[in-house]
């Protein structure tokens, strides 16, 4: 039986988004339409593909039979797509970046700005996400990643087109840093970290191997807000020593502690195949290049870094 390539790939978003209405999302379709799509394909295969309940959808193991070759397809679908856009001529048009809400807010964004400067026919969007962002399939054209991630990245077709390497350390406002003892410890602080469904994230887990019965004085879902927080005082927040030229003024001091974290290097990760577009590749040059003008700030210097 032939499958059209747009029933492929509604399979593939329903599977990887666990319900109808994120896949219909995913390919910018209403959910009726994903719904009666889905449908009509499970009839004329003769077998339904997946067990729909209230908390969204499961694969059938039918489903499950056809979901790897059909990700074989996404990926072979992307491909083709950058083969197409390898005969555009001059870097122009619209590159998706992706990074962590740390990371996007304290140097993707600056470093928009400059792409504008630089290279004025290209528009970039930033995708903030604590999300794993599959550059293979096009859901971006770059990444900044941390080292982990990036070894992962290495057993793909993806390319690191470069890299930062940064300590981390505490950081807080002048205020709630002066109100700490001269030398304090660690549970001397007042943490802000992340809330469920991310208390999985760093620092979460490292201050908890250190301080008995960690738990954040202030907690939430989303980066920025953290960030907010520890700039108006509700306590000290764990973020990258970086320094970007780009980045706006800063607003927290570090405190004096040893957090006993290695450094984080971060990377600039392109599927090989985008590499080829001259877009992609004006934006991963520069991207690269401003990496590694970035610096470590000096211990107790001011800084608004990236976690």
């Amino acid at each position: 039986m032939h499958i059209p390539w747009n029933d492929v790939e509604l399979v593939v978003a329903v599977a990887e988004t666990g319900s109808l209405s994120a896949a219909a999302r995913r390919l910018q379709l209403t959910q009726p339409t994903v719904s009666r799509r889905l449908a009509e394909l499970e009839a004329g295969l003769g077998e339904a593909l997946f067990v729909r309940a209230v908390d969204g959808t499961t694969p059938t193991p039918f489903g499950e039979r056809l979901l790897e070759p059909a990700r074989r397809m996404a990926e072979c679908a992307a491909e083709v797509g950058h083969a197409a856009e390898d005969a555009d001529v001059a870097p122009r048009g619209v590159v998706r970046l992706s990074a962590a809400p740390g990371m996007a807010h304290a140097f993707a964004a600056p470093f928009a700005a400059l792409v504008r400067t630089a290279l004025p026919a290209i528009r970039l969007e930033i995708v903030a996400t604590t999300r794993y962002v599959d550059l293979v399939r096009r859901e971006a054209d770059l990444a900044l990643r941390w080292q982990s991630t990036a070894r992962r990245d290495r057993q793909r077709d993806l390319e690191i087109v470069g890299e930062a390497a940064h300590p981390v350390a505490a950081f807080a406002s002048p205020a709630y840093a002066a109100s700490l003892p001269a030398r304090p410890a660690m549970a001397d602080v007042a943490w802000v970290g992340w809330c469920p469904p991310f208390e999985h994230l760093t620092p979460n887990p490292q201050l908890a191997a250190i301080i008995p019965g960690f738990a954040p004085a202030f907690a939430a879902d989303d980066f920025l807000v953290q960030l907010r927080a520890a700039e108006a005082g509700a306590g000290a927040i764990v973020l990258s020593r970086m320094r970007y030229r780009h980045a706006p003024p800063p607003l927290l001091v570090e405190i004096p502690l040893e957090l006993r974290t290695p450094p984080t290097t971060t990377h600039a990760v392109a599927a090989r195949a985008a590499l080829a577009v001259p877009r992609v590749r004006a934006v991963a040059d520069l991207l690269a290049k401003e990496l590694a003008s970035t610096v470590p700030a000096a211990t107790r210097a001011r800084t608004r870094a990236a976690r």
